[in-house]
């Protein structure tokens, strides 16, 4: 067996930027799932309520690469009081030949992070309108910067909504922006306020029940909504997704196992969803005109963490990592 390597978050940050070349690298796994053979077993996830935590593991087999990525991601919702981030967790980078374990990457969840960002920002470009320039986040913690920080390499965006339950936590959020990206951060009182100011909204939050309703929709309206990755969460009403014009999500099993279709009983919208590969590989339109709703969730792939490991590898590699 030759050597494994061993990357910490330090050594993984120094080389990695929320960037084009991400997007473009979760943006061509999504396609990868709908042009070529890819394994992808369902998710397993690990409870742990009493610590309001869970643990999720996510891998994915692209064929014809030489490598591929177990990731283990843990979601921690306590966290912050205890002065901790809520995501942690590592990626294994296994030989597709030998199944020998390559690289780990002891990133604390940030290869997560990335991915998800990156993947809003795919879902961003393939649903949103052009000329978008307004953005709704809804939640302030870590995923809420990232998005937002993905979002702008792909829409011109002037002006942010933000809405968070706590208003320190929103001020900080507010000051963080305004000096990393140089954009304006308004602070909403209500999550109404914030759907009905935005061209686009994005919901980064862990809730178990409906936080936006369909009454507060709007011509030309994008949603990305990523809170909802397990069988008791959901962000969206149901009726939400059947006044949105077109449905996307990132894989529909998965959204109909954990995500925003699980609560949809209408047959008509679970038979017409697309996935965001269907879209972003051309086999199928994503927006059509400037006045459709559109909605996208995504629950998080084992495609997407495949192909941001080997894209960090690679990046390793090419500078001589150990």
């Amino acid at each position: 067996m030759g050597e494994i390597r061993l990357y910490e978050r330090e050594e993984i940050e120094r080389v990695i930027r929320l960037d084009t070349h991400v997007i473009h690298e979760i943006e061509t796994a999504f396609s990868d799932l709908t042009t070529r053979n890819v394994t992808m077993p369902p998710i397993m996830r690990i409870d742990v309520p009493e610590h309001n935590g869970e643990v999720d593991i996510k891998s994915a087999y692209i064929e014809g690469k030489d490598s591929f990525a177990i990731k283990l991601s843990s979601g921690f919702f306590n966290n912050p009081d205890l002065g901790l981030p809520s995501a942690n967790g590592m990626m294994i980078l296994l030989s597709s030949i030998t199944g020998e374990p390559k690289t780990i990457f002891a990133d604390n969840g940030l290869l997560t992070d990335l991915r998800t960002a990156a993947a809003g920002a795919v879902a961003a470009r393939a649903l949103s309108r052009e000329n978008s320039r307004t953005v709704g986040i809804i939640g302030t913690g870590s995923q809420a910067r990232y998005q937002l920080e993905a979002l702008v390499n792909v829409r011109s965006i002037e002006v942010v909504y933000v809405y968070g339950r706590s208003a320190e936590k929103s001020s900080t959020y507010q000051r963080d922006i305004e000096n990393r990206l140089g954009l304006k951060v308004e602070i909403k009182n209500s999550i109404e306020e914030v759907v009905r100011s935005s061209d686009i909204v994005i919901t980064t939050t862990p809730s178990t029940e409906p936080i936006i309703k369909s009454e507060w929709l709007h011509e030309g309206l994008h949603i990305t909504a990523m809170g909802s990755d397990a069988e008791h969460k959901q962000e969206l009403e149901a009726a939400v997704l059947e006044q949105a014009d077109l449905f996307v999500c990132d894989v529909k099993e998965q959204s109909l196992r954990l995500g925003e279709l699980r609560s949809c009983t209408n047959q008509e919208i679970r038979d017409s969803a697309l996935e965001l590969g269907e879209i972003t590989s051309w086999k199928k339109n994503g927006r059509a005109n400037n006045q459709q709703i559109t909605v996208c969730d995504l629950t998080g792939t084992g495609v997407q963490d495949t192909a941001i490991a080997r894209y960090v590898n690679q990046l390793m590699e090419k500078i001589g990592g150990r």
